[in-house]
């Protein structure tokens, strides 16, 4: 939820992005779009390979890259104008909303439901999702992982009430997890790989076990208003470099170990079962979207019912 200390943390996070320079507008276009990222993701291999840089050159605009440890700042970001377009899942944009946020989807990238879920330690006595009655669950407020959690307990049969839920930042729900302090975690690769692969974590519900999730792009409102033609290319970068990703798996994992000092071996996992194809938000991925919102409106999550189809950005691909 967007909240008077949001919007300060907000301004904090713009004042702490002094190193990008306030966009000088020109009659036509900025000087720069700053591009919020996630660990994790393509991102490095297209940075890279500086595609993205190469197509806005021309038009004498420059890329800034900032990144985020989660969806929601990042969302934060883009609501008080210190970041213009940016990549998120599928609850942060929910949460944004419904806080009165000046965002637009304006891309989407469906996900096959496997970079994300509910673990447990290897010895845990935890077998299903039902058995987390009672338990402590760890997951990111307003993240991706939020709604999994959510949609899982429901599909279940438990409600929200029946666990202890630990709202913990991805860094902080590591050593929670590590040390014992909670009992499940809902979250999404690179984490979920390396719990994998380093603690013998155990599954017990994918993303694709409980509903079908999406991911997005993201643009401020007033970003979107002054400059369409600037999203659609970007829309339309970033659509090619997804289809390059999907080719080059191997060049996609290796750019990201490097430029996150993450484990290869957990890099190639979670590329291995990814997916980049960009498309436009089409009426079922705004009917799932809707559904999330509504779950999260009638467990009093967020503040008031929101409609997803008023921020959406229409992109014609080819146009």
């Amino acid at each position: 939820m967007i909240t008077r200390r949001g919007i300060i943390a907000g301004a904090v996070i713009a004042a702490s992005l002094a190193a990008a320079p306030a966009q000088a507008q020109s009659a036509d276009r900025p000087a720069e779009i700053r591009i919020g990222t996630q660990k994790g993701g393509f991102f490095p291999a297209v940075r890279q390979r500086h595609t993205v840089e190469d197509a806005f050159k021309p038009l004498g605009i420059e890329i800034k890259w900032i990144d985020f440890q989660f969806g929601p700042p990042l969302l934060e970001a883009i609501n008080v104008g210190a970041v213009d377009f940016g990549f998120v899942g599928d609850s942060p944009p929910i949460f944004a909303q419904a806080g009165g946020a000046r965002i637009r989807y304006v891309a989407a990238v469906k996900s096959d439901g496997n970079t994300q879920a509910i673990i447990v330690p290897r010895d845990s006595p935890i077998k299903t999702v039902a058995d987390l009655k009672g338990k402590r669950v760890a997951f990111g407020k307003g993240s991706s992982a939020h709604n999994l959690l959510v949609a899982a307990l429901e599909k279940a049969g438990l409600s929200y009430g029946d666990i202890t839920p630990a709202p913990l930042a991805p860094a902080d729900a590591t050593a929670a997890f590590l040390k014992g302090s909670v009992d499940a975690w809902s979250i999404w690769d690179p984490y979920l790989a390396l719990a994998e692969l380093k603690e013998n974590a155990r599954v017990i519900a994918f993303d694709k076990d409980v509903h079908k999730p999406n991911a997005f792009y993201i643009a401020g409102s007033d970003f979107v208003n002054k400059h369409p033609a600037l999203v659609t290319k970007l829309n339309a970068v970033l659509s090619s470099e997804g289809q390059w990703a999907e080719r080059h798996p191997e060049e996609v994992a290796k750019a990201q170990a490097e430029a996150t000092g993450v484990d290869i071996d957990a890099v190639k996992r979670f590329v291995a079962r990814s997916n980049y194809r960009v498309v436009p938000v089409d009426d079922d991925v705004v009917r799932s979207q809707q559904a999330i919102a509504d779950r999260f409106a009638k467990l009093g999550l967020i503040p008031k019912p929101v409609n997803v189809s008023d921020i959406i950005w229409k992109w014609s691909p080819g146009s």
